[in-house]
C-alpha cells in the first residue's frame, strides 16, 4: 500500500512538472519590456483620448560675453518658465489640444544669476511677469507615420513694453543707459516639426526637431533713451531652429543625451538678422510611472547679433 501511494505521488509529481514545463514552452521566453514614458512619449508621440500631458520646463540663460563687444561684459541673466498642458481628443492618437503659459524674470547690471528668483523688480536692473499665452494643437499628419507630428501654437503677448529704462552705465567712460528686456511685444505663430527613430535593440534613439517662429506686429519704436516703446525687435522676421538629439538608454527609466541646435533669424524689414549655434547634453529619469525629470545644459558656441552664454534647464513632465 505504501509503495502504491508512493508511486501515485511520483506519477502526479511528474504530470504536474510536465504541465508546468509545457506551459513555459507555450509562452514566449523574451517578453518585450514595457516602455517607460521617456521611451514612449517623445515630443513626436501624442497621447490618447482622455489622457493629460503636463510639462513644466525652466530655462536659465546667463551670459558675460556677446558678439556685440569683446571681452567680459556685466552679467545678464534671463529665466523662462513654461507650463504646457494638453489632452488627447479622438480615438486614434492623432490630435491633442492645449495651451502654453510663459513666465519670465530677467536681471542685468552684473547681478548674480540666481537673482532672477528674487522677483524684486528692482528699478533699472530687473523685470518679471507673465509674458505670453498660447492656444496650441498637436497633430499627426500621416496616420502611417505616428512618430512624425506637428505642434502649432499662437503666442499672444501680455507685456506693455519690450524694454524699459535700465541703469546708467559709465564703465566705458561714456554715459549709456542699459535697457531691461522682458519679452517680445509681438504675436508669434510657432510651428514645431518633430520626428524620432528608435534603433534596433531599443538602447539608442534619435530625435529631430525643426522649430519655426514667425513674429509679426508693429516694428520697434524707440524713445530717446533707446527703450522700445512699441513693437518688437523681432517683428516681421522668421526664426528657424533645427535641432538633433541623440539618446542612450542604460535602462528603461534612465537616458543620457547629447544635442546640437542652430537658430537662424530671417529678417523681413526690421533690420535685425541673427543666428547662433548651441551644443550640450543632459539626462532624463522616470521618477514614477507618470512623472519624469529632465536636466539639460547647453553652451552657445558661436553666433552673430547674440549673446554667448550658457543655459541650465530643469523640466518635469507628467502623463496620466
Amino acid at each position: 500500500m505504501i509503495s502504491l501511494r508512493r508511486n501515485l505521488f511520483l506519477a502526479g509529481l511528474l504530470l504536474s512538472s510536465a504541465y508546468v514545463f509545457s506551459q513555459d514552452d507555450a509562452e514566449p521566453q523574451d517578453q518585450p519590456q514595457q516602455q517607460s514614458n521617456i521611451q514612449q512619449y517623445t515630443p513626436s508621440k501624442l497621447i490618447g483620448k482622455g489622457q493629460i500631458d503636463l510639462k513644466w520646463f525652466n530655462n536659465l540663460y546667463t551670459q558675460t560675453k556677446s558678439t556685440f563687444s569683446e571681452g567680459v561684459e556685466p552679467r545678464e541673466t534671463f529665466f523662462t518658465s513654461t507650463l504646457e498642458a494638453y489632452t488627447g481628443v479622438g480615438e486614434n492618437k492623432r490630435w491633442n489640444i492645449g495651451a502654453i503659459l510663459e513666465f519670465r524674470s530677467n536681471v542685468i547690471a552684473d547681478r548674480k544669476a540666481l537673482d532672477v528668483f528674487s522677483f524684486d523688480g528692482e528699478s533699472g536692473t530687473a523685470r518679471s511677469g507673465l509674458t505670453s499665452i498660447a492656444p496650441s494643437i498637436k497633430f499627426v499628419p500621416f496616420a502611417s507615420v505616428s512618430n512624425f507630428s506637428i505642434q502649432s501654437s499662437f503666442f499672444i503677448p501680455l507685456v506693455d513694453q519690450e524694454t524699459e529704462d535700465g541703469i546708467i552705465d559709465q564703465a566705458t567712460g561714456q554715459t549709456t543707459r542699459r535697457a531691461v528686456f522682458l519679452d517680445q511685444d509681438g504675436f508669434i505663430w510657432q510651428n514645431r516639426f518633430f520626428y524620432d527613430h528608435t534603433f534596433s535593440g531599443g538602447k539608442w534613439q534619435l530625435f529631430t526637431e525643426l522649430n519655426s517662429e514667425f513674429s509679426f506686429g508693429n516694428g520697434s519704436v524707440r524713445d530717446t533713451n533707446g527703450n522700445t516703446v512699441d513693437g518688437s525687435f523681432a517683428n516681421n522676421s522668421l526664426n528657424l531652429t533645427p535641432g538633433i538629439f541623440l539618446s542612450y538608454f542604460p535602462s528603461s527609466k534612465f537616458t543620457i543625451l547629447g544635442l546640437v541646435q542652430h537658430s537662424q533669424r530671417v529678417d523681413f524689414g526690421n533690420n535685425f538678422a541673427q543666428d547662433f549655434t548651441a551644443a550640450g547634453g543632459g539626462m532624463k529619469y522616470q521618477l514614477t510611472d507618470a512623472l519624469n525629470l529632465e536636466l539639460l545644459y547647453t553652451n552657445f558656441v558661436r553666433g552673430s547679433n547674440t549673446g554667448l552664454g550658457q543655459t541650465f534647464n530643469l523640466g518635469l513632465r507628467a502623463i496620466f
